[in-house]
């Protein structure tokens, strides 16, 4: 039985508490202040906020017009957009991150150090730092404004190939040499032993591919600016005209946005945090 903790170690658990609610109320409002917002009617958005008074935080009237009016644009189409180069993001990138990491993790050939350092060091330059000259290489493959020249530059994540390797690492090897003397392929062994034992680092890695896809900004910008492939991001700044800015509209569509991975991050948090913590199964 583990022992109880001590007053010291109580009294400790609670001023760290004291310390993390005003910090993550804080680290909250931007969020509660744009879903108050999108709430509004587009006249009343800053109209209190100065100087601060109850009516900054709680509107006089509540209305869900200017999600109607979102759901009703072309934003629609740019979020289902969103969804569908998302999930293709994560199903392709799982698989090449699942076998990547179970190749540097679990295959004896020359070089493995020096492959997974040199993958290292590529997902640690930024990806704004080639964006530029990847998407002239992509129009020049004829992959502008597709999906394919959306999902492409996801699929070889590093982050998730660095998870599953580490968790793959963890698993005995032992598991991986009686497999190979019951006859069994790399393959077979991948399939068989491997994968049943990582689904909470499969979710993990799906997750993050997942919030890297949705939130990308600038290349889905740079390859696939037309309407008919637009994704949610950008068509956010279409809310920015010439003549002025609907903000109402333009929360609505970041409420919207904000709101699926928010969802999945909630509903797969627990194999999202074991995942990251977890080093597989030991002897």
């Amino acid at each position: 039985m583990a022992d109880a903790p001590t007053r010291r170690e109580v009294a400790s658990g609670r001023r760290a508490l004291l310390l993390a609610v005003p910090i993550a109320a804080l680290s909250m409002a931007p969020l509660v202040w744009a879903t108050i917002s999108s709430l509004r009617p587009g006249e009343e958005i800053f109209r209190y906020l100065s100087p601060f008074s109850w009516r900054t935080v709680i509107p006089e009237s509540v209305s869900l017009d200017n999600f109607v009016s979102v759901l009703q644009s072309s934003f629609a189409p740019a979020l289902m957009n969103s969804v569908i180069v998302a999930f293709l993001s994560v199903t392709l990138g799982l698989v090449v991150a699942a076998l990547a990491g179970f190749a540097l993790a679990v295959l004896p050939f020359p070089g493995r150090g020096a492959v997974f350092a040199f993958m290292v060091v590529c997902f640690l330059v930024p990806f704004e730092a080639i964006a530029i000259p990847l998407s002239s290489t992509f129009r020049d493959l004829g992959l502008a404004n597709t999906y394919a020249g959306l999902v492409l530059p996801a699929l070889g994540n590093g982050l998730s190939i660095f998870l599953l390797r580490q968790f793959f690492m963890g698993v005995p090897a032992s598991l991986a040499e009686a497999g190979r003397l019951d006859g069994l392929s790399w393959t077979g062994v991948f399939r068989r032993i491997y994968l049943p034992l990582s689904r909470g680092p499969l979710i993990g890695a799906g997750l993050i591919l997942f919030v890297f896809q949705w939130q990308s900004f600038l290349w889905p910008l740079l390859i696939a600016p037309a309407p008919g492939v637009r994704v949610a991001p950008v068509a956010i700044a279409d809310f920015a005209q010439e003549t002025g800015v609907d903000y109402g509209q333009m929360f609505a569509a970041a409420i919207l946005t904000a709101a699926i991975p928010l969802i999945l991050l909630l509903a797969f948090q627990r194999h999202f945090t074991g995942s990251t913590a977890s080093s597989g199964s030991k002897e």
